[in-house]
């Protein structure tokens, strides 16, 4: 299990999802879906807990939970450094969280070492390194000042930023690195889409994917223990019936939403659940055992008789 560092100061978060995807024939990258989930849906769920999140790109419909500023650089297609700059222009934190809309893997926890990262020493940045150990650029922390100096340097020195490579504004930046080659993989081709929908499929990724799918698209924010819901819906199908394992699990949401809980009343109601569910298994054994130590009367129909 992955261990996520606490919550701290406000961030701002700038997502830019307004490239052209060339290496996947012009398609609508942001689009995209992995798991059931457009990519740029999957990021922004990754820093839902930005106090503004500007995503630089034509608007579109999303699944965010909280709103979302759009900004698109000028020119639009003038390319990443032009594209952080127009976003950069709402952020207001002191630290800015700065993401590409092609992250499959990227979850809050990796969101949250990047900021802790960032904020354990004198760093102006803290960026994630793929398998290889290149620097991800856009998969990072930064100090939102650092970046607003370096941005000024380039278009003093350039007379604009259209068309500079990102290398160009970190060269100036003092960073840190944190590896994380699943969290760093990108999709740039159709092989890349086709790999991250073939892990995500993966026994070990599947269950806690499909939930994130569905809190999403129904809108939910709540931390859920799959493992206790699991056992629940074992507890209910062994102690009851098949048919009682999905039934019960509504039932105990239900009862949840209706006491306008979180995890905690998710948590007592499974509770409550699987005791009652240990109590109607333990009556069938006792039942079972009673009807086996029960003597077959002469020409009767006991559980012996043919």
């Amino acid at each position: 299990m992955t261990s996520n560092p606490p919550p701290g100061p406000a961030y701002d978060a700038v997502v830019l999802a307004g490239g052209g995807a060339r290496r996947l024939g012009g398609a609508d990258k942001p689009g995209v879906r992995v798991g059931g989930r457009a990519l740029l849906d999957r990021v922004l769920g990754a820093c839902a807990d930005a106090r503004a999140t500007v995503v630089v790109a034509d608007p579109r419909p999303t699944l965010a939970a909280r709103p979302v500023r759009w900004a698109r650089e000028d020119p639009p297609g003038a390319g990443p450094v032009a594209a952080l700059d127009a976003g950069l222009r709402h952020a207001t934190a002191d630290d800015v969280v700065v993401l590409s809309a092609d992250l499959p893997f990227l979850a809050a926890h990796t969101v949250r070492r990047l900021l802790a990262a960032l904020r354990a020493g004198g760093a102006e940045g803290a960026l994630l390194t793929d398998a290889d150990g290149r620097d991800q650029p856009l998969v990072a922390a930064y100090r939102t000042a650092a970046l607003r100096r370096e941005l000024a340097v380039l278009t003093t020195d350039h007379g604009g930023l259209t068309g500079l490579p990102l290398r160009r504004l970190t060269a100036g930046l003092d960073l840190t690195r944190v590896s994380d080659p699943v969290a760093s993989f990108d999709c740039d081709t159709w092989d890349d889409i086709a790999t991250a929908r073939a892990r995500i499929r993966e026994h070990g990724h599947v269950l806690d994917e499909w939930i994130s799918a569905v809190k999403d698209e129904l809108g939910i924010d709540l931390d859920v223990d799959t493992g206790t819901l699991l056992d629940l819906a074992r507890d209910a199908a062994h102690g009851v019936a098949r048919p009682a394992a999905p039934l019960t699990t509504f039932l105990v949401g239900y009862a949840a939403a209706q006491a306008q809980g979180g995890p905690e009343a998710v948590a007592e109601a499974a509770r409550k659940a699987a005791a009652l569910a240990l109590r109607w298994a333990q009556e069938a054994e006792q039942d079972k055992a009673a009807q086996q130590d029960k003597p077959v009367e002469p020409g009767g129909s006991g559980p012996d008789a043919g």
